[in-house]
């Protein structure tokens, strides 16, 4: 369990301090925060909360939407929140297309320039910015970087301690360049986050993440592929589903042990070999 960290939305009926509560019960070291519930609690009550709770926070999320107005000042704000917390990794779900606006590649000037922009001061407060590749479904309204290697073009502009990545299996399973590009990420891998690709999905599709073992997902190959290229971080568990967040919250934390157990940490993971 010492790499296993409980993203928020897992289970999202938990306010801040029930998250924490609910990791120290289970014996999770770490938590994914998300920025809308620390910002209810307080952004020092939670930096006291989880230090005192002895937890890691692996990530906060998020920043991004950076084709949006005023994304700068707000993702200058993400970057503090971040320090504050103690976590050296902000998520950034980059943003979709402007709306009404067709112009994909504009969109994705737009975003390389707003990265160009927060980097130097993610630097500075010791944070990188984790550009998170998202399924190609959400291009439109989401992000448009669809692939890991779209992430890494861009993120090897920058130096590695401004600006990393997001393995997320959700978004990247289908991919047939996926094994090849988290070997060339290497140190630029800033998070790890798995959930299930279900089928059929949902009809908000943004719901269509399933519990590990669920769907379709080979986790022990994307296991093996990331420690290959070096990472020793925390593996976050990131669900979005009706049928998990209905479920009792200390349950699904249950499942998402024994999954991890069965499914994340395998033996292949002190001796990992890319597939």
């Amino acid at each position: 369990m010492r790499r296993l960290s409980l993203n928020q939305r897992t289970t999202a009926s938990w306010s801040v301090p029930e998250a924490v509560d609910g990791c120290v019960r289970a014996g999770v070291e770490a938590i994914g925060l998300w920025r809308e519930p620390v910002a209810e609690h307080g952004l020092r009550r939670t930096a006291k909360l989880v230090r005192d709770a002895g937890l890691r926070v692996s990530s906060l999320c998020r920043g991004g939407f950076l084709t949006a107005p005023g994304a700068l000042g707000d993702n200058r704000r993400a970057i503090d929140e971040a320090a504050a917390l103690g976590t050296d990794c902000l998520v950034m779900v980059v943003g979709g297309l402007p709306p009404g606006s067709k112009d994909l590649a504009g969109a994705r000037t737009a975003v390389a320039d707003a990265i160009a922009e927060l980097a130097p001061c993610a630097g500075e407060r010791g944070v990188r910015l984790a550009l998170e590749p998202m399924h190609p479904v959400y291009c439109a309204d989401r992000g448009v970087l669809s692939t890991l290697e779209q992430a890494l073009d861009l993120a090897e502009r920058f130096p590695v301690s401004q600006v990393g990545v997001v393995v997320d299996t959700f978004h990247l399973w289908w991919d047939p360049q996926v094994w090849q590009q988290i070997a060339r990420a290497g140190a630029r891998i800033a998070s790890y986050q798995v959930s299930d690709w279900i089928t059929p999905l949902p009809a908000d599709v943004l719901l269509g993440r399933g519990m590990m073992g669920d769907g379709h997902i080979d986790f022990a190959a994307f296991t093996a592929a990331v420690n290959a290229a070096g990472y020793t971080g925390d593996i976050e568990v990131e669900i979005f589903n009706a049928d998990v967040w209905n479920t009792p919250p200390d349950q699904v934390l249950t499942t998402v042990k024994d999954r991890y157990r069965r499914l994340i940490h395998t033996p292949r993971e002190s001796n990992a070999q890319t597939p």
